[in-house]
C-alpha cells in the first residue's frame, strides 16, 4: 500500500482585533460569551496577554474565515463582471 502524503499550504485568515481587556478571566469569559450569543459570524477568544506582572485577558474577535473567504470571491467575481461589462461596451463602440 502506497500511502501519499498530500501538504496543503496555510492560508492566513482575517486578522483577529481586540474588542476589550479584563483584570480576570472570569469578566473576560461573560464578555466572550455575550459575544457568541450575539452572532453566530464572528469567532471569539480570551487570550492572556502583557508583561508578567501586568498580565490582562483580552477578548478577541474575528470574522469566521469560511464566510469572509465566500466574501472575497463575490467580490472578485463582481469586479470581474465589471471588468467584462466595461470591455463589451468598449467594443460595442467600434
Amino acid at each position: 500500500m502506497n500511502e501519499q502524503n498530500t501538504t496543503t499550504p496555510h492560508v492566513e485568515g482575517p486578522r483577529w482585533t481586540i474588542r476589550r481587556k479584563f483584570s480576570t478571566f472570569k469578566e473576560a469569559n461573560e464578555f466572550r460569551f455575550g459575544l457568541l450569543t450575539e452572532t453566530d459570524t464572528l469567532q471569539v477568544k480570551v487570550h492572556l496577554m502583557g508583561r508578567i506582572g501586568e498580565d490582562y485577558y483580552a477578548v478577541k474577535t474575528r470574522i469566521n474565515p469560511e464566510i469572509a473567504l465566500n466574501d472575497e470571491i463575490r467580490l472578485k467575481r463582481e469586479e470581474k463582471k465589471r471588468r467584462k461589462a466595461r470591455l463589451n461596451k468598449k467594443r460595442r463602440k467600434k
